[in-house]
């Protein structure tokens, strides 16, 4: 798992939630540190806030999602952007689920299990 956002005290409640179920959990600051950490950390999920500094989650899961080496990889946008316009962006993007703020812990665990299990 690489959970993204830049927002300390949610990365950090998102990573604690996810390693408490079992998940390897890696951290990124924003997008751009997200596209330098993923070939290192070649997690099956990764949890994308949108609102960002550098490189917002759109930008990054598109190229994400626009490269051959990490394509495979599960996006989980989670955000407070939950405009119908904004679930569609991340739909023709690729993005695989969509979570809005607040969110319930156990509804990003089931949503991330699902996909980590899809993605093996």
């Amino acid at each position: 798992m690489l959970v993204v956002d830049d927002d300390e005290v949610i990365r950090q409640l998102i990573a604690v939630n996810l390693q408490l179920e079992g998940f390897a959990v890696e951290t990124a600051v924003d997008g751009q540190d997200c596209l330098e950490r993923v070939v290192e950390v070649r997690p099956d999920v990764i949890t994308l806030d949108v609102m960002m500094p550098r490189l917002d989650g759109w930008v990054t899961a598109l190229r994400l999602k626009e490269d051959e080496g990490t394509r495979h990889i599960r996006v989980v946008m989670i955000t407070a952007r939950a405009q119908e316009h904004d679930v569609r962006r991340g739909r023709e993007i690729g993005v695989d689920a969509y979570v809005t703020k607040p969110f319930d812990p156990n509804q990003l665990i089931q949503t991330v299990r699902k996909l980590a299990v899809v993605s093996r």
